[in-house]
């Protein structure tokens, strides 16, 4: 690895200057302070704020994450879609845990959730394939995602022939693909601070209902 790479991460630094996240400031549901921020980004016009980091574990515990996208978010959960025979479905299979983290550069802030994993009911999963563009459908059915692909080529041929064939009608769901529902048990609001005093207040489910909040160290 070169030396100045190596140098430009050891010593690269910025401080975080914004306003503190005072424990007044924050609802008592985590769901209604996620939107408060959500919505802030949109006026901030934020790039891609549903983006997230959904880090999965397989059956020994070997971890793997990567970026999603949150498609729904209710009181209950998030959600988002892949094919369920992926690198993170088959570990979803096998480990039903997850943690996801979002990150807003922009506004140095974070927010993490964690907790269990179920499927999305048929329709559901169904009627959101049926919302997506035509060519992400295609693109369900071409991609074995995750498996070992010999060449690009490959890949636009076998669209190229799933286009021929659902030429003029609707584009059905494949079986291996559909939604996941991400029911957080705990959730953590992070706001990055001078001198990496970092505000965190971490929001734990207690029952149906009810949360508790408590503050971190930074």
């Amino acid at each position: 690895m070169k030396e100045e790479l190596r140098e430009f991460v050891k010593n690269d630094r910025r401080d975080f200057q914004n306003q503190p996240l005072d424990e007044s400031q924050l609802s008592d549901d985590p769901f209604v302070q996620f939107e408060i921020w959500f919505n802030q980004l949109r006026v901030a016009e934020v790039p891609d704020p549903y983006a997230f980091t959904l880090a999965t574990a397989d059956k020994n515990g070997r971890p793997s994450a990567r970026v999603v996208y949150m498609r729904d978010i209710s009181k209950v959960g998030l959600t988002c879609f892949t094919n369920y025979l992926s690198s993170k479905g088959r570990e979803l299979a096998e480990n039903p845990l997850f943690c996801g983290n979002f990150h807003w550069t922009e506004l140095s802030r974070q927010v993490r959730f964690s907790g269990k994993v179920e499927r999305l009911p048929r329709e559901q999963s169904d009627a959101y394939f049926a919302s997506r563009p035509r060519e992400s459908q295609i693109g369900a059915w071409a991609s074995a995602q995750s498996s070992t692909l010999p060449d690009g080529l490959a890949l636009r041929n076998e669209i190229v022939k799933l286009s021929l064939k659902y030429e003029g009608r609707d584009v059905p769901r494949p079986p291996y693909w559909g939604g996941y529902l991400l029911i957080p048990d705990e959730i953590e609001f992070w706001q990055g601070r001078e001198s990496r005093l970092h505000d965190r207040f971490l929001y734990s489910k207690k029952s149906e209902s009810v949360w508790t909040r408590v503050r971190l160290s930074p």
